[in-house]
């Protein structure tokens, strides 16, 4: 059987950002010689996540493994998942290099529970920024992390603002108006030969499928997939320049809208429990 059209797309997609991404100094690849840098966004995490250590971690949507190998610095016994091959690459070479001790596995976010063969045996799965508005189907996605979880096993995730992907934040008047959907739909489909960084690298492979899923949609698939809520947090801010132009850096990794920051919630975490 084919695998669905989004797939093959995004796939190819992220093998091009990739390569983009380790070259960008926005990840700070390099800095990762020091043993004791960890990435912004697991740093902005860290006090919400807490004790990681011995825990059995699984990070779905890893990327080039910036996130991972931070957490695997504060302890965590941690495997990478992700849909790209050239990430994992990346990721791997990264580990190898800063002899971090992580596995990483090549997998959709869906299939990972067969590609792990440890369903049921984490104690953390943790999903960090960028990664929901990838995947068709946010009830599916709740199921994948109650299938890896152990009974008492928790959800950390951090990610972009269903409210964002919804907001036009391109037009010529400066206007923040919303004009995407805001829940779980067809597919925007894009065509673009940049990416979220500074880079002077071109996408080839330029066409990539997102969704939105909006908060209910997300908790009520958490709760209906066996998990407890034990954090809802909104924030005000996010790790990268999410409007163009319009954005303060604060000098932690994160950024916040310049003018009335109040308006628009950019990023949220959600921490959950699976129920015994």
């Amino acid at each position: 059987m084919s695998e669905p059209a989004y797939l093959t797309a995004n796939r190819a997609n992220w093998d091009d950002r990739a390569v983009a991404h380790v070259a960008s100094p926005d990840y700070r690849v390099a800095e990762f010689d020091d043993p004791d840098f960890l990435s912004d966004v697991v740093r902005f995490d860290a006090e919400r996540l807490g004790d990681v250590r011995g825990l059995r971690a699984v990070h779905l949507q890893c990327h080039i493994g910036t996130d991972t190998i931070s957490l695997a610095r504060l302890g965590a016994k941690i495997t990478g998942v992700d849909l790209s091959p050239v990430s994992i690459d990346r990721a791997r070479e990264l580990a190898d290099r800063t002899s971090t001790p992580a596995d990483f596995v090549v997998a959709d976010v869906y299939s990972a529970p067969a590609a792990l063969d440890r369903s049921g045996s984490f104690d953390l799965v943790y999903t960090s920024i960028g990664a929901l508005c990838w995947l068709p189907d946010i009830d599916r996605w709740a199921g994948v992390v109650a299938e890896l979880l152990r009974p008492g096993g928790r959800l950390f995730l951090r990610d972009g603002h269903p409210m964002l992907h919804a907001t036009n934040e391109s037009r010529p008047d400066g206007l923040l108006t919303l004009e995407y959907p805001y829940f779980e739909t067809e597919p925007l489909i894009w065509d673009g030969d940049g990416t979220y960084v500074q880079t002077d690298h071109k996408i080839t492979h330029t066409t990539s499928y997102q969704w939105n899923h909006g908060l209910g949609e997300l908790i009520t698939a958490l709760l209906r997939h066996g998990l407890e809520l034990t954090l809802f947090e909104e924030h005000d801010t996010a790790p990268h320049e999410a409007v163009a132009g319009r954005m303060t850096p604060l000098g932690n990794g994160e950024w916040r809208l310049t003018d009335r920051p109040e308006r628009l919630p950019l990023t949220f975490t959600i921490a959950a429990t699976k129920r015994p």
